[in-house]
């Protein structure tokens, strides 16, 4: 029994049946409706290698734009480069804070059940600066996602890959040519490193890392230009910061440049852990984006309670028909 079969023979209800109503209007969506997708990762998704599904979305063009934190963005390139030596816990809920610390003195930093060793963020910091303090004096700039693209230019680095390179999401995006937003870099381990090189003057100026605005500015550029046809979908991932800067496009183009020909988002899927709340965005009931002129009353919309690490790879596998 295949991956789809066994969804249709067995999710019937509850979050089950919204899992696999929202996979079937994804693959509708880009298959049939020939609709581009945006796919938003909060969490620590990365760390959790959702590469290894995603990874094969972006290269089957299901998927045509990421919206990431920035610890997503460089968690899949810590897990390139150190998979092997990172540890893994299976009683992670067990620990004791003396556990935590030492876990902290042999230079991990603990995710849930993933320890990452901080020998990769510094290597990684110091291929990186070269490219930080060239772009500074010489007055120029780029985003985030563009400066790990260097990175993965380079070809020596290849070598020390630890996993394959298909499970790489940013390898897969570079090679398809898709854009990454990544808002709020200064939430992240090169984040912290970049804006400390600046105040230590190592890098001259913060303006060799592109701003916020700039990239909220590049995606509505991207969204004019691929919204005309069929539209663009939002498939979400958690909540915060990742999610609600991509979607806050639209009321943007809408609200505030008075483009108000601007299409909604044309599908909507959230896969959450968040109860419904008073005020907390990543619980909150994807009808309420229609207030904000997010969506149409009429947009496909699923809220789908769940694990995403669970979720997320069976929907990816759906919609590629494994």
């Amino acid at each position: 029994m295949t991956i789809t079969q066994f969804m249709e023979t067995h999710f019937r209800h509850y979050n089950a049946r919204e899992t696999l109503a929202a996979a079937r209007a994804y693959k509708k969506f880009i298959d049939n409706d020939n609709g581009k997708m945006l796919v938003s990762l909060a969490g620590a998704m990365s760390t959790a290698e959702l590469g290894v599904s995603l990874a094969d979305m972006i290269r089957q063009g299901k998927v045509h734009a990421i919206s990431c934190t920035a610890a997503n963005l460089e968690e899949d390139l810590f897990n390139l480069f150190a998979h092997d030596e990172y540890r893994f816990i299976e009683n992670w809920r067990a620990l004791s804070v003396e556990d935590e610390v030492a876990l902290r003195d042999a230079g991990y930093n603990r995710v849930t059940d993933t320890c990452i060793p901080e020998t990769v963020m510094k290597h990684m910091q110091s291929r990186l600066v070269k490219y930080w303090i060239q772009a500074a004096e010489q007055g120029t700039s780029y985003y985030p996602y563009e400066y790990m693209f260097m990175l993965l230019d380079e070809p020596d680095l290849e070598q020390h890959y630890k996993i394959p390179r298909e499970h790489s999401w940013m390898i897969a995006a570079k090679e398809a040519g898709i854009p990454v937003f990544a808002p709020g870099i200064e939430d992240s381990t090169l984040g912290n490193m970049f804006t400390a090189r600046v105040i230590d003057g190592t890098v001259s100026s913060h303006s060799a890392l592109k701003s916020g605005t700039e990239q909220l500015a590049h995606l509505a550029q991207w969204y004019r230009s691929n919204s005309q046809d069929s539209g663009i979908g939002f498939f979400q991932i958690g909540g915060g910061i990742a999610g609600d800067f991509a979607i806050c496009v639209v009321p943007m183009l809408i609200q505030d440049l008075d483009e108000e020909n601007t299409r909604r988002w044309a599908y909507f899927a959230q896969i959450s852990d968040a109860e419904t709340s008073y005020g907390g965005y990543s619980g909150a009931v994807p009808n309420e984006k229609i207030t904000w002129n997010k969506l149409t009353a009429e947009t496909p919309k699923f809220m789908i309670h769940s694990d995403a690490c669970i979720v997320a790879p069976l929907i990816f596998a759906y919609v590629l028909g494994q």
